[in-house]
């Protein structure tokens, strides 16, 4: 029973939050759209935010098992705008609230992800350096998965242009390109 009602109230709260903004969104209105006592909420959830973060986790847990082999940065860009556009308009809430931090740190792992899994895929001969953070390897893994989620940033801002997908795919490309030469 326990996970029914986590996940009514989760589904609840989503449908909420493609609604309206976060800020307009209660405790009291989730447990009301999943016809449950607010008592049940606080059973499950500390408040809001630690909701949020569950989902976002949850989202984010999919997403990679949806991707489990990144062969291109194409695929990379992909991924994580693929994550952005079938969440739109709950990530806009979240992303324009004081929960943006929550959001944040799961695009960055979802970043993570996508860019380590195709930089595996592509140069399986580079072995990490886990003893040397600035090793070339890492520092070029840094460099794109921080510049994967500043065009993961760049589009939400820009209102999720669709050319704004091929961009960030030449941009990443034109960083490969300078990784090689």
């Amino acid at each position: 029973m326990s996970d029914l009602t986590r996940n009514a109230i989760k589904t609840s709260f989503r449908k909420l939050l493609n609604e309206r903004p976060l800020k307009r969104i209660t405790v009291r209105e989730i447990a009301a759209d999943c016809g449950i006592n607010r008592n049940s909420f606080y059973y499950h959830y500390h408040d809001i935010p630690e909701l949020i973060e569950e989902i976002i986790q949850d989202e984010a847990d999919r997403m990679v098992a949806d991707y489990p082999d990144i062969s291109s940065l194409d695929e990379c860009v992909e991924a994580a705008f693929h994550f952005i556009l079938e969440n739109r308009r709950s990530i806009n809430h979240v992303y324009h609230s004081v929960n943006r931090e929550i959001f944040e740190q799961y695009l960055m792992r979802i970043c993570d992800y996508t860019v380590t899994s195709w930089y595996n895929s592509a140069f399986p001969e580079d072995t990490p350096d886990t003893e040397n953070a600035g090793s070339g390897r890492n520092q070029i893994l840094r460099f794109i998965r921080y510049e994967l989620f500043g065009a993961c940033i760049q589009f939400m801002n820009e209102g999720m242009p669709p050319e704004a997908i091929e961009e960030a795919k030449q941009l990443l490309n034109l960083a490969m390109q300078v990784r090689n030469s």
